[in-house]
C-alpha cells in the first residue's frame, strides 16, 4: 500500500533527496530518479499548502463572520 506522506515527512525526504545531489555519488539514471522524485514531492506539497491556506482562510472568515 502506497500511504501518502505528511507534508513533514516530505519535507525530510525532500532535503535527503537535496543532500544525496548536492553530494554527486550516485548515477545518471538514480539522479533523474531522484530528481523526478523529488519534483513530485514538491507537487504534493504544494497541494497539502494550497488546502492549508484554504482551511486557513475558511476558519478566519468563520471567525469574522461570529463576531
Amino acid at each position: 500500500m502506497n500511504k501518502k506522506k505528511s507534508f513533514e515527512e516530505s519535507l525530510v525526504r525532500l532535503d535527503e533527496l537535496v543532500n544525496a545531489l548536492e553530494k554527486n555519488e550516485t548515477s545518471l539514471d538514480e539522479s533523474i530518479a531522484m530528481f523526478q522524485e523529488g519534483l513530485k514531492l514538491v507537487k504534493e506539497c504544494e497541494s497539502q499548502l494550497r488546502s492549508f491556506e484554504m482551511k486557513v482562510e475558511e476558519l478566519t472568515s468563520e471567525q469574522s463572520s461570529s463576531e
